[in-house]
């Protein structure tokens, strides 16, 4: 709607409008947050989590609003027919953008379970936006570095081990949680510094996914395998802000998770471990071809 304005006004807009709707909905995130505080207690916390997760559901929807005002994006969506709000879900995307977040956030608002990302630990003192992933309980992940744990080996397992604790409390509510497997967002000098084999997509880290069904194996109805698109070029952050997200193409697939995968030792077990990577490594080739099918699929046909 705002698309005849120039594109650097549209961002200027955009930016104030986002920044608007997560001061007006955080504002309610921590009053409600608070009580939960004051009265830990699991019958208070069962009723105050749906308060929480209507408050971030229509924080999605303001965005949404937003982006509809700013953007004249074409959407592509395909599988989100057999979508359970009330179902328990571990959800896989590749990641290239920023941009992703709210791509995903838009399709799958009040289709399933509020949407957990796992976080890197450094985000949590981003102001504002990390105490509102705290208070909604996104699971916080520490990656510690190969030299760090070869000088503090008593550190060895304890990323995972909060990873798991994190998952654990998602047992009480139907909740999704959510995992860029990559670890970081997609770029052509990452992709050669990993020497990684995949075209599109770089090196899967297969930990994070694994402690989280470690952790709810038995709750989760499936994994919803997810992959985007952006048939014009991958949008920098700003790009969207300004209203150049041209059209967007997403494919979700329900995958079942393997029955020997619900219980295992990740980290302890190195025959589970190979197969689990295994079946990572998997899903990351199916994904890395369905990519390249609509990359082409979008170059014949570019309406």
């Amino acid at each position: 709607m705002l698309n005849f304005l120039p594109a650097p006004l549209v961002g200027i807009i955009a930016s104030l409008l986002l920044a608007l709707n997560i001061f007006i909905w955080c504002g309610f995130l921590f009053l409600f947050t608070f009580l939960k505080l004051i009265l830990p207690f699991q019958g208070v916390r069962k009723r105050l989590d749906p308060v929480l997760t209507a408050i971030a559901e229509n924080w999605i929807t303001g965005n949404s609003t937003w982006m509809a005002l700013t953007q004249r994006t074409q959407w592509d969506v395909q599988g989100l027919d057999t979508l359970d709000k009330h179902g328990w879900y571990l959800v896989g995307s590749n990641h290239q953008t920023w941009a992703d977040i709210f791509v995903l956030q838009k399709i799958m608002n009040r289709r399933i379970p509020l949407l957990k990302f796992f976080i890197k630990q450094e985000l949590a003192y981003i102001p504002i936006m990390g105490q509102a992933w705290w208070a909604l309980d996104f699971p916080f992940m520490r990656r510690f570095s190969k030299s760090y744990l070869a000088k503090n080996p008593h550190m060895k397992g304890k990323d995972m081990e909060t990873t798991r604790k994190a998952c654990e409390k998602f047992s009480l509510v139907p909740t999704s949680v959510m995992n860029f497997l990559e670890g970081t967002r997609f770029t052509d000098d990452k992709h050669m510094a990993q020497n990684s084999p995949f075209e599109n997509l770089l090196l899967p880290k297969a930990g994070g996914i694994a402690f989280a069904i470690q952790a709810l194996g038995h709750k989760f109805q499936s994994l919803l395998d997810i992959t985007i698109v952006y048939p014009n070029g991958v949008p920098s952050f700003w790009d969207f802000l300004c209203g150049r997200l041209q059209r967007v193409v997403v494919r979700i697939e329900s995958r079942q998770i393997p029955e020997q995968f619900l219980n295992g030792d990740y980290q302890n077990d190195p025959t589970f471990r190979a197969q689990f990577q295994q079946w990572i490594q998997q899903l990351w080739d199916d994904k890395d071809r369905l990519i390249n099918q609509l990359i082409s699929e979008a170059i014949s046909n570019p309406s």
